[in-house]
C-alpha cells in the first residue's frame, strides 16, 4: 500500500467516466489530494463501442491528464495503466485510496470496462468509500439554483447500529463544502401477527416507537455535531422505506451517503436501490 493520501478515479475514456473524473477532480482539490487516473486494460474487447465512446489506447491517460489539468490547473494528476482484470484492478486501487471514483450510465448499456457489473462488485467490495457518479452531471447541479451555496449533504442513517465512519464521511463532505448536512433516518412499525390476520403495532407503542428513534438520532449526531460545529444539521425522521426517502431527499442533495457493512460482499436491499436511482452521486461507505 501506498503512504501517499490520494484519490483515484476509473476512466475508459466513455463519456460517463470523464464526468466521474471532473467529479473527482473537484473533490481532490477540496481536500487537498492529488487525483490518481486509472485504466484498466486486461485486452478483452466483448463487444463494439458505441460511436460516442472513445476506446482505450496509449494516449487515453495522457489526454485526460492533460484536459484535468487544462481545467484545474492547481490540481497535482497521477496517472497508473493496470494490466489486471477491471474488478481487480479498482479494488486494489481502492485500498490504498481515500476515495474511489466510477462513473455511472444507471447500471445499463456500454460503458467501457466500467460496466454496470464491474461498479457493483467494486462498489459492494471495496474497503474505502466509493462514489458513484451519473452521466451528464454539471457541477451546477451541486448548488442550489441561482446561488453560490453548495445543495445539503444527505445521509442515511440507521440509529440501531449508527456508523462513525458513514458519519465521518458525510460530516466531512459537508464541511468541506460549505453546506448543510441532512441526516436521514427513515423507520417502520413491526408487523403483529395473530391466527386470524396481521396488523401494524397499536397507536401507543407506535407513539414511543417514534420517540426513541428520534432519540436515537439525536444521540448518534451529537458527537459528530461537537465535532464540526461550523456544519449546520437537519435531522430528518420519517416513516416509510428508506430507500425511498433517499431517493426523494437526492434530487435536491450535492450528494448522498450511505454505508455498507464489510461483512458481506454485496450491497443490501437499501444500498442496491439507492445507487441504482439516486440521481445526485453516491457515497458509498464500508463499515463494520
Amino acid at each position: 500500500m501506498t503512504s501517499m493520501r490520494v484519490l483515484t478515479v476509473g476512466t475508459d475514456g466513455s463519456p460517463e467516466s470523464m464526468n466521474a473524473a471532473d467529479w473527482a477532480a473537484r473533490e481532490a482539490l477540496r481536500r487537498g489530494l492529488p487525483l490518481r487516473l486509472l485504466h484498466a486494460d486486461s485486452g478483452e474487447r466483448p463487444a463494439p463501442p458505441p460511436p460516442d465512446v472513445d476506446l482505450p489506447g496509449s494516449g487515453l491517460l495522457d489526454r485526460v491528464a492533460r484536459q484535468l489539468s487544462y481545467t484545474h490547473p492547481a490540481l497535482q494528476v497521477l496517472a497508473r495503466c493496470s494490466p489486471a482484470s477491471p474488478v481487480g484492478a479498482l479494488l486494489t486501487a481502492a485500498a490504498d485510496s481515500e476515495t474511489l471514483v466510477l462513473g455511472s450510465r444507471g447500471f445499463s448499456g456500454y460503458s467501457g470496462f466500467l460496466v454496470g457489473s464491474v461498479a457493483l462488485a467494486v462498489t459492494a467490495r471495496a474497503d474505502r468509500p466509493v462514489v458513484l457518479v451519473r452521466a451528464g452531471g454539471l457541477p451546477r447541479d451541486e448548488r442550489a439554483p441561482g446561488a453560490p451555496d453548495f445543495l445539503p449533504v444527505v445521509v442515511g442513517l440507521d440509529v440501531t447500529g449508527p456508523s462513525d465512519e458513514v458519519l465521518s464521511y458525510a460530516f466531512e463532505a459537508a464541511a468541506l463544502r460549505g453546506a448543510a448536512l441532512h441526516a436521514l433516518h427513515a423507520w417502520t412499525l413491526p408487523l403483529l401477527r395473530s391466527d386470524a390476520l396481521v396488523a401494524a403495532a397499536p397507536p401507543g407503542d407506535a407513539a414511543r416507537r417514534e420517540t426513541l428513534r428520534r432519540r436515537a438520532l439525536t444521540d448518534a449526531l451529537q458527537v459528530w455535531r461537537a465535532k464540526y460545529p461550523e456544519v449546520p444539521v437537519v435531522p430528518r425522521l420519517v416513516y416509510g422505506q428508506p430507500g425511498h426517502h433517499l431517493l426523494k431527499a437526492s434530487t435536491s442533495a450535492a450528494l448522498t451517503v450511505i454505508g455498507r457493512g464489510m461483512d458481506r460482499d454485496r450491497l443490501g436491499c437499501t444500498a442496491h436501490s439507492v445507487v441504482h436511482h439516486v440521481t445526485s452521486p453516491v457515497a458509498v461507505v464500508p463499515h463494520l
